[in-house]
């Protein structure tokens, strides 16, 4: 059935690492070995150099030189990206969420109520050889009676407005509706013997062949040319005989065009979504000014497309609402799921957009790009701060032993001991006095990844070297001041 089949994509669906979260995991692993084999070290070359180091003097300068400044504010950094998005009704189930959306290189919105209003109206009926615009337009209205959608009413509407045909109860004509359905793309009605079905060209296609029927060319002409205008063509069939075809028209979204300009600036690629035939896709595609499309989308293609985009090394973002949209929501990197959809497409996604509104994406890509730099840019600082602490560690350690390591006392500490204390101290207050711009974030700008980072090195790198020196000697004097060096 269609759901065992949702079932098991969604299962075969997996979320992997983001770059990013391998490379801090990479740099903050391996910082930590480096340091913990430089303090492990220590003492064979004390008791050689005959220094007497104690335990607590060696972890003191284990606590110092290990990241322990950004291990300690990433969990503020990443809450604080949720409580962003919360704040714009976005409920992200992780930070690693946010995190991956700042990566987001490839973006795959649905053509339908994000590019274009969503509300396709009926405005002809086009019809076949042989077959007067009455007939087709009975047949349209019979098989949209139970369709509550809005394209679905607009048929039956102007059918009454056209040729005055009154609604009729489908129930008391003891028909059976077929509804439309992602496996099908196409729905309909049986009674008395009668079997209409209104769909996709070649689903409808398919459907007459089945029934030893063909589709006339000029019907196929017909859709060709809605499809050309950017229209939706639903081809209208009765068993054996395509009917005509009905012309749906849909409207872009003003400004929807700059919208994507700003994310090609961004360096993200968007990619519409559509169950459309290829040539209306393409219409509405150059209409929108996006970068690509998918035209007849079925669950499967638009799984298979994720996967392609992120076997290139692409983070791939992905709205959605349906059952159908589940899979490729469970394996984005960055699924949005609309409040306005159904429970399994919100348990797929790794987030649920509280207002259902998809053009969101871009404010969730902007605030994802300020976690990001705001994490960069803390640790920068962080790994300069550890570099500085070995000034007043290292050389109180073993000035007595080797006095010439008094050369590396810049800070002209008092005492080994106060040196020790004074980092220890440092070390504590420095993460409590980040934590206020871990959660308010680096103000984000467009900038690219070269300019980002002398930004940073420049700022936070500096800053991380400088700050050590003096907060430290400022804690020094403090202790000696009080007698505790």
């Amino acid at each position: 059935t269609f759901l065992d089949r949702m079932i098991n994509l969604v299962e075969g669906a997996k979320r992997k690492k983001t770059p990013n979260e391998i490379a801090l995991n990479i740099l903050l692993l391996g910082l930590t070995i480096i340091f913990l084999l430089a303090v492990v070290t220590l003492e064979p070359f004390a008791i050689y150099s005959g220094a007497t180091l104690s335990i607590p003097v060696l972890a003191a300068l284990m606590v110092c030189l290990i990241p322990t400044t950004i291990g300690g504010l990433l969990s503020a950094i990443g809450i604080a990206g949720m409580d962003r998005l919360l704040k714009r009704n976005v409920l992200a189930m992780s930070g690693r969420a946010v995190e991956a959306a700042g990566d987001v290189g490839v973006l795959l919105l649905d053509k339908t109520g994000t590019i274009t209003l969503g509300n396709r109206m009926a405005t002809e009926f086009v019809s076949g050889p042989g077959i007067s615009p009455e007939k087709l337009a009975d047949a349209a209205q019979l098989s949209s009676l139970a369709d509550e959608t809005p394209e679905g009413r607009s048929i039956v509407v102007l059918a009454k407005e056209k040729f005055n045909l009154r609604e009729r109860d489908i129930n008391s004509i003891g028909a059976k509706f077929i509804p439309f359905s992602a496996h099908t793309r196409m729905s309909g009605v049986d009674f008395q013997g009668r079997e209409i079905r209104k769909g996709a060209m070649d689903s409808i296609e398919q459907y007459l062949q089945d029934n030893g029927g063909q589709m006339a060319p000029e019907v196929k002409a017909a859709v060709e040319d809605i499809a050309k205008k950017g229209g939706t063509p639903l081809v209208v069939a009765e068993k054996d005989q395509a009917l005509g075809v009905i012309y749906l028209k849909d409207v872009v979204k003003g400004g929807i065009r700059e919208r994507f300009a700003q994310l090609r600036r961004m360096g993200i690629k968007t990619v519409m979504i559509t169950g459309d035939n290829p040539l209306t896709a393409a219409a509405i595609a150059a209409e929108a000014g996006v970068d690509d499309f998918l035209a007849e989308a079925t669950p499967e293609a638009k799984l298979k497309l994720i996967r392609e985009y992120q076997s290139k090394g692409n983070l791939v973002a992905m709205t959605g609402d349906g059952t159908n949209d589940a899979p490729a929501l469970a394996q984005s990197d960055v699924g949005v799921a609309m409040n306005s959809g159904t429970q399994a497409a919100k348990e797929a996604g790794n987030m649920v957009d509280l207002d259902s509104n998809p053009t969101k994406l871009i404010e969730i890509v902007e605030i994802g790009k300020q976690l990001l730099m705001t994490r960069g840019a803390l640790t920068t600082f962080s790994i300069a701060n550890d570099v500085a602490k070995y000034f007043a560690i290292i050389p109180a350690l073993f000035i007595v032993t080797y006095p010439q390591l008094g050369l590396l006392n810049i800070m002209g500490l008092a005492t080994a001991q106060s040196a020790i204390l004074s980092a220890v101290i440092f070390n504590a207050l420095i993460i409590v006095a980040l934590v206020p711009l871990a959660l308010r974030g680096i103000a984000y700008r467009p900038l690219g990844a070269n300019v980002i980072l002398r930004r940073n090195l420049l700022i936070y790198g500096l800053g991380g070297l400088i700050a050590p020196f003096i907060g430290i000697k400022v804690i020094d004097m403090l202790l000696v001041l009080l007698g505790l060096s």
